[in-house]
């Protein structure tokens, strides 16, 4: 099968989930913004193509079918691509999972965006500052603690019985944590020894290791949903 995946260019956001589950798999598909511009994105946002009508991207072309929502398109794709255990049960667990990770990126981009998306960040500083500290001190330990519960609660080493795109999905998290928050993580370090080992583990995988070591992987940067602002984590 042949994917078309759909995300703005330039941006290291929710479709770098799905390009993760692509790369490591080892996937026929094509990055279409990167490859044709931005405007290629926009017919289907206006509905002039045919299938879903999705709000935003990602989504992700699939033969006739037009997917959006990032735990959506992983786990359509995810026993295609062999990156889920077999089962209804381990199927719906791994959903589960991936949806509370995207509770916890909406979280992470409201740390920089407290008030209003469509205001500059330099227009609510003020704000993200008094949420970046309610999360570094409240929301970043409970959910880094409930997904290092999650591999304990495993095999120690991985979310569900065998490597899955839930694994990928906790790498991308913790990458994006260390890039925009590095003095809150480094306080976190002994808390979490199961993900930051799963963490490693992942980046060293083969066809992950040269993702990054490729063009096609975005350095993060602002414009994205990890961003690193000094004032939002100042050195304890």
């Amino acid at each position: 099968m042949h994917y078309e995946l759909y995300y703005w260019t330039g941006i290291q956001g929710r479709g770098e989930y799905v390009r993760l589950a692509l790369e490591d798999a080892g996937a026929d598909y094509i990055d279409i913004a990167r490859k044709h511009g931005d405007k290629a994105i926009m017919p289907f946002l206006r509905g002039r193509q045919d299938g879903a009508l999705p709000f935003a991207p990602p989504f992700l072309k699939a033969g006739r079918l037009v997917i959006a929502q990032t735990a959506t398109i992983l786990a359509y794709l995810s026993p295609r691509l062999g990156l889920v255990p077999g089962g209804q049960s381990a199927e719906i667990y791994a959903q589960q999972l991936q949806l509370t990770i995207a509770d916890f990126v909406v979280e992470i981009h409201d740390t920089h965006h407290p008030i209003a998306v469509d205001l500059y960040y330099e227009q609510q500083r003020a704000a993200a500052r008094k949420r970046s500290q309610a999360f570094r001190e409240e929301r970043l330990p409970k959910f880094l603690g409930y997904f290092e519960q999650v591999l304990e609660r495993g095999n120690g080493r991985q979310a569900l019985s065998r490597h899955s795109y839930v694994d990928l999905s906790l790498f991308q998290l913790i990458s994006g944590l260390d890039y925009a928050f590095p003095n809150a993580m480094r306080g976190m370090q002994k808390r979490i020894p199961r993900l930051r080992a799963l963490s490693e583990r992942i980046a060293e995988r083969p066809n992950i290791a040269a993702y990054l070591a490729s063009p096609r992987r975005i350095p993060f940067n602002e414009d994205g949903i990890f961003r690193h602002y000094a004032e939002l984590d100042p050195a304890r």
